[in-house]
């Protein structure tokens, strides 16, 4: 046994002491770095959040082909035309063709007057953005932008507008970006996750239970968990092509909904919503399998060994105990996934999403479009109106994932009350 003198002792207490103030200074330093890559984070943020919101608003120069007022007479407008009134301004300026094939899609008279009056803008107004300014440039260069739009665009009424509307969510798609509406993306990309959660949740959930709690410790289970950690970080393209190969061509008769008399009288393909969900369901599921081993493998061993020790099986144990006490961890990851599958696009090309459609998907075996899809068409188009409506989508897309992301959250802190209360 080595005794240390009170010598040694004053020498370390002194070393320590001059020691100190470099610690200190190094910590500063560090404290500084973290302050500094959180601000950098956050401004990155907020500017990204500023920027879509300047291209969502803004002053615009539109040009009708017929103007409103030739239509219905001076000091009217077409909120005030009767049904029969906008019926005769269809039949007038339009081919008898044209009307009845809209009259063969729904009947005109038992449309309601403001299908009517969309129908009249899109067909007989036909409004065109000449050009358009985005949000700031608009607030501090109004004067500017009237001059240079009264030059450019000689006889164009110039206006400040909202690209983010109710008329914008709940219309279809369109050619024309001022009626064009991201209604079908909505209900596409509502689809298509509800059905990545269906199946990617219980899946994920149950792999994680057998590896954590059921599987020896041997060659094939550890195989396994490299190739899960692996999976992981394979990019989302991939996970397209074997979509591609698996669901839209592989499974065709049963993701066209061919196998169960669905889609009769139409091409039977495989690029339906449901080989969606299932691709999206495959790119996130070793993601929820990786957190919901890490919030079981957080559980105390105590807690088993407390339910073995009064007579439980490992299943009782595993059921009542060891997942209710890590559901709340393994709904975090879960919503994390889900937000990632929520906003990727490569794999939903691959797919077969459509790029334009204006019905709306009424079932699993449906065709699709999806919110990504929508804003990553509109942004390769050359008019700069179409960069407004993406803007606008985008800000759409970014509620729809909080609103989901807060749902899961309140349900997962209400699952967390009641356990601690039990």
């Amino acid at each position: 046994m080595v005794f240390s003198s009170p010598r040694d002792t004053a020498q370390e207490h002194l070393f320590r002491e001059h020691n100190l103030p470099v610690r200190r200074r190094k910590g500063l330093i560090w404290q500084a770095v973290f302050y500094a890559a959180t601000s950098i984070a956050i401004i990155t943020l907020v500017t990204l959040v500023l920027s879509i919101v300047d291209g969502a608003f803004g002053y615009v120069a539109v040009q009708n082909q017929i103007e409103v007022e030739e239509l219905v007479g001076p000091g009217r407008t077409l909120d005030s035309a009767s049904k029969q009134e906008l019926i005769a301004m269809l039949n007038e300026h339009l081919s008898r063709g044209l009307v009845r094939r809209f009259d063969f899609e729904a009947p005109l008279m038992e449309r309601s007057n403001q299908d009517l009056i969309k129908l009249v803008m899109r067909e007989v107004v036909k409004p065109q953005v000449l050009g358009s300014w985005n949000l700031v440039p608009s607030l501090f260069q109004k004067d500017l932008i009237l001059q240079e739009a009264a030059q450019r665009y000689p006889g164009a009424d110039i206006v400040f507008r909202s690209w983010l509307t109710l008329d914008f969510i709940g219309a279809s798609q369109s050619s024309i970006p001022e009626l064009a509406g991201i209604r079908t993306a909505i209900m596409g990309s509502l689809l298509v996750i509800m059905i990545t959660i269906l199946v990617a949740f219980p899946i994920g959930v149950g792999a994680a239970i057998y590896l954590e709690e059921f599987a020896s410790d041997s060659r094939l289970n550890r195989i396994i968990q490299v190739n899960i950690y692996n999976l992981s970080g394979v990019p989302s393209i991939i996970y397209g092509l074997l979509g591609l190969a698996v669901f839209v061509r592989g499974l065709e008769p049963l993701t066209s909904g061919a196998l169960f008399g669905f889609g009769a009288g139409q091409t039977a393909n495989g690029r339906t919503v449901l080989s969606a969900g299932l691709t999206l369901a495959l790119l996130v599921l070793p993601i929820i399998i990786i957190n919901a081993q890490e919030a079981i493998r957080a559980v105390p061993q105590s807690l088993r060994d407390s339910s073995y020790g009064l007579g439980a099986t490992k299943w009782q144990t595993v059921w009542h105990h060891v997942l209710p006490a890590s559901i709340d961890r393994i709904l975090t990851g879960t919503i994390l996934s889900i937000s990632r599958a929520l906003g990727e696009t490569a794999p939903i090309v691959v797919v077969g999403a459509s790029t334009f459609i204006s019905v709306d998907p009424n079932s699993i075996f449906s065709k699709f479009t999806t919110l990504p899809i929508q804003v990553y068409q509109w942004t390769a188009r050359p008019q700069g109106a179409f960069r407004n409506i993406a803007a606008a989508a985008i800000l759409v897309l970014l509620v729809l994932l909080l609103t989901l992301n807060a749902s899961a959250i309140i349900m997962r802190n209400r699952i967390s009350k009641k356990r601690r209360q039990a």
